[in-house]
This record gives structure tokens, sequence and C-alpha cells, in this order.
């Protein structure tokens, strides 16, 4: 039987001994490795542009950009916008603290846990 890819992530990270941030925030929070590696540059690398980004990741500016959004989504990151001395403006993202996040994921993660209890607790068995 095949697994779903987020059913083999959580088979993935309890079979693992000692599972690393990244696993984790990738389970939990159902997001890709770069996009982790993204919120971990962001953390040392506050106020930072989408091109800011992308040069110090060594990605193209559009997968910045789309990770970025889903850090937001997730409210790992926050958008400001700055104007520009000459004009216009410009956005600069900061990840969430790392302390915030880790609430966040145990969040995400009680909340999960309760669904599944929810789910075991109807289940029946049928006799034949």
């Amino acid at each position: 039987m095949r697994l779903e890819p987020e059913a083999e992530r959580f088979r993935d990270l309890m079979d693992s001994a000692d599972p690393d941030f990244a696993e984790v925030m990738a389970c939990v929070f159902g997001v890709q490795h770069h996009e982790v590696r993204t919120y971990r540059t962001l953390l040392s690398t506050p106020s930072s542009t989408v091109e800011e980004l992308a040069a110090v990741l060594d990605r193209d500016r559009s997968n910045v950009n789309r990770s970025l959004s889903t850090l937001r989504e997730k409210g790992l990151a926050e958008r400001r916008r700055r104007l520009l001395d000459g004009g216009g403006h410009v956005y600069q993202y900061t990840a969430t603290p790392l302390d915030e996040a880790q609430a966040l994921l145990d969040e995400a993660l009680y909340a999960w846990a309760d669904m599944v209890h929810g789910q075991i607790d109807e289940f029946e068995i049928s006799r034949e």
C-alpha cells in the first residue's frame, strides 16, 4: 500500500529517533524543505527583500516569492512595505521569531492529534 505524501512524511518523522527542526517543520506545516531553508535564512537576515533572499539562497526570485507566500500563510513570516526615497516601494520580509514558530508547531501538532483521537474514538469493529 502506497501512502499519501503527508502520511509518508509523518511516518518518517515518527520513525526518526532524532528528527531535526526542518523535518518537524516540513511534516507539521506541510511545507517543503526549501521553504524551511527560506525561513531559517530570514531568521538570520530580517527585513530582507525577495531579491536579497534570492541571492543568499541562490534561487530564482519567483521561487523565493512562492516560498515567502507559503511561509506567510503558515504564520511563519511577515511582510512590510518600505517606501523608497526615490519613489515607489519594496517589500521586506521577517521571520516569525523562533519561540513563536515553536508555539505554532505545538498548536498545529496538538490540533492534529485531537483530530486523530476523534477519528480513533469513532472506529467501530464490525462483527460478522
